[in-house]
């Protein structure tokens, strides 16, 4: 079986594996405690610190470790708009952060804060210049995330951070993602990040809080991790990921070229192994091993599934893959193709074998599943009827409305239109990413009896 999912949690590294297994003989005891027991147990934990501190680029005595990183994310987000509750209660996120971030968002609004979502381009990356524009006398924090979770983009983090630090508001970066290939550039002031994406044990985040930062931490008080984490600390779990922090960043420059050139093998082949396809994401400035691409006609969890059954664990932001129906928030703000959409992620250590593989798995299985929808086949439009048509498909799920398009396009003359009728969410971005994607015109989308009816024109 092929692991190609390891922007959602990376295996475990070896040492881990073995950091673990010796801290449970040593760091069992309370290192609070001042006799031998835990003063042993004080001494892996200062230097779990340490080490992760030279990772980050920090001083140790400005990082906590925390129960996950969301955990780091919520406490830094609700810690820095308290201690600068005085300044205001204005929030600055980009529209792709990890949903961590934005659950903190609406709860800044639930608790009558403002915040204000910065939009991206259609590679996923923010513009310095909009957070410039989205600053205001009463912003008390920005966040921004130095790499995409769903499609790998980098973030201008510098830049944002440069413009952040004129205006004299604290920049709060989510590195879970970026954090074991290298530092994060720039002038930040608050960082959080999660052991199990660098392949460090699960249940174990950190959260930094750089000096001079106005910083109140929320929630009952306690003595450990500055007062910004409260509990006993997973000892053998933070020895864990401190160790394998440092050891994939030992690894870390080796195995990025590696896998890069691993990913633009998948980005420069599949859109001429599989028809209809669009690979989203910065084609540059990204993370080493993610490549993200959607399929038309195709619904996700089906291709999922058959690409499970083939050996290959993959992960996907399609509107079918999620109980709630609706595409990937990231996916949406970027304006891409969500249907049958794809994730690789490849773990340090992949083989070249295991990707020439799934290049050669990946078109059949493709096809099977547009076969089972009915999907069109044919390149060259049917004879013209001479009339506009209306397509109804309230009540049918991505992607058959775009494959019902895709089969009555030719039947109207150019010039004409075709009116699909839909009531799901995720027609709103594949239908005017079909048409860009098949040289047709959108004309928009307008309110209608049942759903909403989306308007293409043929224009040839």
């Amino acid at each position: 079986m092929a692991y190609f999912d390891a922007a959602s949690a990376a295996p475990l590294h070896p040492v881990a594996r073995q950091a673990l297994l010796a801290s449970l003989d040593e760091g069992w005891a309370d290192p609070a405690r001042l006799y031998r027991e835990g003063r042993r147990a004080r001494l892996l934990l200062d230097a779990a610190r340490e080490a992760a501190a030279e990772a980050v680029g920090c001083r140790a005595d400005e990082l906590v470790f925390t129960p996950s990183g969301t955990r780091a994310v919520h406490s830094g987000v609700a810690g820095a708009l308290a201690g600068r509750r005085r300044v205001g209660r204005h929030l600055i996120v980009s529209a792709v952060e990890h949903s961590s971030v934005l659950h903190a968002a609406e709860e800044v609004e639930r608790n009558g804060g403002t915040v204000t979502q910065v939009p991206v381009d259609r590679t996923g990356a923010v513009d310095p210049a909009a957070y410039a524009a989205a600053l205001t006398g009463d912003t008390a924090l920005a966040c921004l995330q130095s790499a995409n979770h769903e499609v790998g983009t980098e973030q201008p983090v510098a830049e944002v951070a440069e413009v952040c630090r004129a205006a004299g508001v604290p920049l709060l970066v989510d590195a879970a993602q970026s954090l074991g290939w290298g530092k994060v550039p720039g002038d930040w002031s608050l960082l959080a990040a999660s052991a199990h994406k660098w392949g460090g044990p699960s249940g174990v985040g950190l959260l930094v809080v750089r000096k001079g930062v106005r910083f109140a931490p929320q929630g009952p008080g306690d003595e450990r991790e500055s007062g910004r984490a409260p509990g006993f600390e997973n000892l053998p779990a933070i020895v864990a990921a401190a160790a394998s922090l440092r050891a994939v960043r030992a690894e870390a420059a080796e195995e990025a070229a590696r896998l890069r050139e691993l990913t633009e093998r998948i980005r420069a082949r599949v859109p001429g192994l599989v028809t209809d396809v669009e690979v989203v994401g910065d084609a540059v400035r990204r993370l080493p091993g993610v490549v993200t691409f959607s399929c038309l006609y195709v619904d996700g969890e089906t291709l999922l599934h058959e690409l499970d059954r083939a050996g290959f664990s993959v992960s996907s932001g399609s509107s079918c893959t999620s109980s709630t129906l609706t595409p990937s928030h990231v996916l949406k703000a970027m304006g891409v193709l969500t249907e049958g959409n794809v994730r690789v992620s490849l773990p340090p250590g992949t083989p070249a074998e295991d990707v020439e593989r799934f290049l050669e798995v990946l078109p059949g299985t493709v096809a099977a599943v547009r076969e089972r929808l009915g999907a069109p086949t044919a390149t060259e439009p049917a004879p013209e009827t001479g009339a506009d048509l209306v397509v109804d498909a309230i009540g049918r799920r991505c992607p058959v409305p775009v494959i019902e398009l895709a089969k009555v396009i030719g039947d109207v003359p150019v010039g004409g239109t075709v009116r699909v009728l839909s009531d799901d969410e995720a027609a709103r971005l594949d239908i005017p990413a079909w048409c860009e994607m098949r040289g047709q015109e959108y004309v928009g989308e307008e309110p209608a009896e049942r759903g909403t009816a989306y308007l293409v024109r043929r224009i040839s």
